[in-house]
């Protein structure tokens, strides 16, 4: 173990390559992090300028025809980016059941999960990684993920891993319901009055799930579980455990704050591009995920997003307020392939959009 621990490629390889992961690492037990690991002090997070005694906005949905519950959406996603909500809708067993189903599919042998690396993936639209991008990230971060591109029944059927699949698509299809609500209530702020087949096609018109494992980690302030960036999606809905460990900037300023888990809440979080089509208004803030010393985390995210054909700028309702236009146009599927060029680096993927 100490030639692999010491020989960064063999490393990677075990990692990376032959679907250990870092749970593979993690359960070696060992005592310190391979450098591969060590993250630049630049990349970790300055836990002096965490902020303990604020929390983002927590909104109750139970009543969501309330003109005031959507203000509340729309407040938060203007002046954080980010909230929790309660009473949302989606059926708390069927959460619980997708945690497990992460839980069992990270708990196959290796040999099982590389089957999903995207080298021997019989599909692009499901792939199993370590880090970010471990091909252009110079040091790795201390997650593994499966990411599974929502394209049909069909194709999930064929091609999601059997050990999660159906847990992952009934929690997928009862998050649709609340993902329109959500949209519903963001858009009468651009001046749109309702979700219809043309609008709802460039926010929502895609969709993807990650199934993200932070292992034990031996030291953890040494390193990411994931670095700070914001997300490219229309928005992102995300399930965590009671782990805990995300945390997310403050609205212009060097302060950051931890968003505690609550029993049965989901997290949703404005992605860039509902920044671009909002010309702004709408917030996608940096965040960034701690490594745990004691405890394995689990997530899921749902990243709703236009789709990869779809040609996103700021909105014309929003333009014909008299607006200047803060983005460019500009083809979705370039804006996704600018962000998985590089590693994590805060909130740069927006300059590739503005004007």
């Amino acid at each position: 173990m100490a030639s692999l621990l010491q020989n960064t490629r063999e490393l990677k390889t075990f990692v990376v390559d032959e679907g250990h992961g870092v749970k593979g690492l993690s359960e070696l037990k060992i005592k310190s992090l391979p450098e591969l690991f060590i993250q630049p002090i630049e990349k970790r997070l300055d836990m002096s300028k965490v902020v303990p005694y604020e929390s983002i906005p927590v909104i109750d949905m139970s009543n969501s025809d309330d003109p005031k519950v959507g203000e509340a959406i729309c407040d938060a996603a203007e002046k954080w980016g980010f909230f929790q909500i309660i009473n949302h809708g989606v059926p708390l067993s069927i959460i619980d059941d997708v945690k497990d189903a992460t839980h069992r599919f990270f708990m196959l042998p290796p040999e099982e999960k590389k089957k999903y690396l995207f080298k021997n993936s019989p599909t692009k639209n499901v792939r199993l990684v370590t880090s970010f991008i471990p091909e252009v990230d110079t040091y790795l971060e201390w997650k593994d993920y499966l990411s599974c591109f929502y394209v049909s029944d069909d194709e999930a059927n064929s091609y999601w891993p059997s050990v999660c699949r159906d847990q992952v698509l009934e929690y997928l299809k009862n998050s649709e319901s609340l993902i329109k609500r959500l949209l519903e209530a963001l858009i009468k702020r651009l001046d749109i009055p309702k979700l219809d087949d043309k609008n709802k096609a460039i926010l929502m018109g895609s969709m993807r799930i990650n199934l993200n494992y932070y292992p034990v980690c031996p030291n953890p302030e040494l390193t990411v579980g994931v670095g700070g960036h914001s997300d490219v999606s229309t928005l992102t809905v995300l399930l965590q455990d009671e782990t805990g460990g995300l945390y997310v900037r403050k609205l212009d300023s060097e302060d950051w704050v931890h968003v505690p888990p609550i029993k049965g809440s989901l997290t949703i979080n404005i992605g860039d591009a509902l920044q671009i089509m909002s010309n702004g208004l709408y917030k996608s803030i940096e965040h960034h995920v701690v490594a745990n010393g004691n405890k394995n985390r689990i997530s899921v995210p749902i990243f709703v997003n236009p789709r990869p054909s779809d040609v996103i700028g700021p909105l014309p309702q929003v333009i014909n307020r008299g607006e200047k236009a803060l983005y460019k146009q500009v083809l979705y599927s370039d804006y996704v392939k600018h962000f998985y060029r590089k590693s994590h680096n805060g909130k740069d993927t927006i300059d590739f959009a503005k004007v």
